[in-house]
């Protein structure tokens, strides 16, 4: 009893202590020992990272849910999941992604490297389901409104988008460090920056229609395509070139979301 009172006194540190507990440590459980073997990764030893990463945040939302809110805090969270009538033109902010990583890539593909030429790899297409409508069941279905509650829309944003990135980092870690080298931290640093535009542009979305559902969406098109589109060949020396000015160009259009919507994100709560 002394732990569910101390999770309904701290919902959002709590929340976010148990999905880093539980996916840096299945992390490092997971591929720990080969990593330090030097051993490159096959896809097969993410799938053990895979779980818990998605897992904590997904099964992690519902509990906390349940613990904080009850039965009706899960009614209304799968009411939000469940909300897709919206107007359209939320649904055409899923175009965002795949249009910006086509500008960023054909560009590069002629004036940089070909490696960066634009690819179809249709796995990418469940690696993006999944991160989208698992992950986001936590993030914008628990932590945000728990944030939003004391924060604006715009720092909720941008504490919940760097909490994210710093969530990824050690899976990332293990999983890429062997291949890239000293390619890593550059990679990284754009990836890190990306997701931080990322969840800004989510949290408007989701401001202005309510649906959970949306944001899984959101987070599914930005994930996906990316796996689809972009090319893994020679990854450690093209992807820091490609998350750089892919980072920088959806940052453009969050900054053009923050001016144009400057009084809605910025007001605190009431």
């Amino acid at each position: 009893m002394k732990i569910m009172d101390w999770i309904r006194r701290r919902p959002v540190a709590s929340y976010f202590l148990m999905v880093f507990l539980i996916a840096w440590g299945g992390s490092i459980f997971g591929v720990g020992a080969k990593f330090l073997d030097g051993v490159e990764l096959e896809l097969n030893d993410g799938l053990p990272i895979v779980v818990f990463m998605l897992g904590a945040p997904s099964l992690g939302g519902l509990a906390w849910t349940y613990i904080c809110d009850g039965r009706q805090g899960l009614r209304d969270l799968f009411f939000r999941i469940k909300k897709w009538r919206v107007p359209g033109r939320w649904y055409a902010t899923l175009l965002i992604f795949p249009v910006l990583i086509l500008i960023v890539l054909i560009p590069l593909s002629l004036l940089v490297t070909p490696d960066l030429t634009p690819t179809f790899f249709s796995l990418g297409i469940l690696m993006g389901l999944l991160a989208g409508f698992l992950e986001e069941i936590g993030w914008m279905g628990f932590a945000y409104p728990k944030m939003r509650m004391r924060l604006s829309v715009l720092r909720a944003g941008i504490y919940l988008g760097l909490i994210h990135a710093l969530w990824h980092a050690t899976a990332d870690f293990l999983i890429s460090y062997n291949s890239f080298g000293q390619n890593w931290l550059p990679y990284f640093t754009g990836f890190f920056v990306f997701l931080v535009a990322l969840r800004i542009i989510i949290v408007w979305v989701y401001e202005n229609t309510g649906s959970v559902l949306l944001t899984q969406l959101l987070h599914a098109s930005s994930t996906g395509f990316l796996a689809i589109l972009v090319p893994s060949t020679n990854a450690s020396e093209t992807w820091p070139i490609f998350y750089a000015v892919y980072a920088a160009g959806l940052w453009l259009v969050a900054a053009f979301i923050i001016i144009r919507n400057e009084k809605q994100l910025v007001n605190q709560p009431a």
